[in-house]
């Protein structure tokens, strides 16, 4: 087992868990289910469904995505000068599936539109954030997109979920 000691601390850091393990308790925390998208430097239009996402803060407005080092977007996104960060509603799980899958036309069919930066626009997302990237961090197998939020609309539908490798749906409008 791999360890190292920091001196001011006096912590000991040991190996991480198995990737199977991290992934199955990960899978216990109930999340949004987020689309983000891109343009390349040639207008192409890419995009991916991010499992992390998450804000940085309130001033400015930031936020952040994770893109797995192997995705077929990666060159597009860590060349780009903003993204456009899409939290999907109930009834939306057949785009969160079309965006998760590797290869292909992922917009073909789709009729997005264009914000004013060129970046594509999903329709009838719950929120929709057109970030310009402020920052791009390597960390670990992924790259930790930052992005300013630049514009933002929301919408009036209840979010999907994530929970346990399954969309779900919130049970109920009450609150706890």
């Amino acid at each position: 087992m791999l360890s190292r000691r920091f001196p001011d601390h006096g912590h000991v850091l040991t190996k991480s868990i198995s990737p199977d393990l991290f992934r199955a308790a990960l899978s216990h925390w109930t999340s949004g289910v987020t689309v983000v998208t891109t343009s390349d430097p040639a207008g192409a239009h890419h995009g991916f469904t991010a499992s992390a996402f998450s804000s940085v803060s309130l001033d400015p407005a930031l936020v952040l995505v994770c893109l797995d080092n192997r995705a077929n977007c990666y060159e597009a996104f860590d060349q780009s000068s903003g993204f456009v960060v899409h939290v999907l509603a109930e009834g939306q799980e057949d785009l969160a599936g079309h965006f998760a899958r590797k290869g292909a036309d992922k917009f073909a069919g789709l009729g997005v539109d264009l914000s004013p930066d060129g970046l594509p626009l999903l329709p009838d997302a719950l929120v929709r954030m057109e970030c310009r990237t402020e920052r791009r961090i390597p960390a670990g197998d992924h790259l930790i997109l930052i992005g300013e939020v630049m514009e933002a609309r929301t919408g009036d539908a209840d979010p999907l979920v994530y929970y346990r490798g399954n969309f779900r749906r919130l049970a109920d409008g009450s609150r706890a």
